[in-house]
């Protein structure tokens, strides 16, 4: 009998846990930087205040990545419908030179960083990337409204571009 308890009680606890995604960034990720096409150094801080009051995209993908590519499709419909987003790629490639060649050869437009540091960062450690491609939604107000998505025609990402 008291193992029964102590699985119910464990069982609550487990589902009672805080699941709640991020609605802001982290003093830390935000101070993160990335590399432009120009090899200029900007903070995530400074690339979102350049869209202040705008509805923003962020993809994280990389040019090695099949699963990126086979969703490019679905980015650039979702481009061509909702025109007035801010598109963000931040790239997970191995090196400059090929993060340069991926947004040629699957022609990607939008606006494009390297993440120099990979998976070792202070944003990727505040978004837990686990896939890519990864898509969040900041809105106007600057909130993370969509955390952490897998394609870009989910309906959530979808749901969060219509408002």
């Amino acid at each position: 009998m008291n193992k029964i308890k102590y699985i119910i009680i464990l069982l609550i606890s487990a589902l009672s846990c805080n699941t709640e995604e991020p609605t802001q960034f982290t003093a830390a990720a935000l101070n993160d930087t990335f590399t432009d096409l120009e090899g200029h150094q900007a903070t995530l801080k400074s690339i979102l205040e350049k869209h202040k009051g705008k509805t923003i995209v962020i993809d994280i993908w990389a040019s090695w990545c099949g699963d990126c590519i086979k969703g490019m499709p679905k980015v650039k419909a979702l481009q061509k419908e909702y025109k007035d987003v801010v598109y963000l790629f931040f790239s997970l490639d191995r090196g400059e030179e090929a993060w340069k060649r991926g947004i040629k050869r699957y022609k990607v437009e939008g606006e494009h960083y390297y993440m120099q540091s990979g998976k070792k960062s202070a944003f990727a450690d505040f978004v837990n990337i686990s896939w890519i491609p990864r898509y969040m939604v900041i809105n106007e107000a600057g909130e993370i409204v969509v955390f952490n998505v897998i394609e870009a025609d989910d309906n959530k990402l979808l749901k969060a571009l219509k408002n």
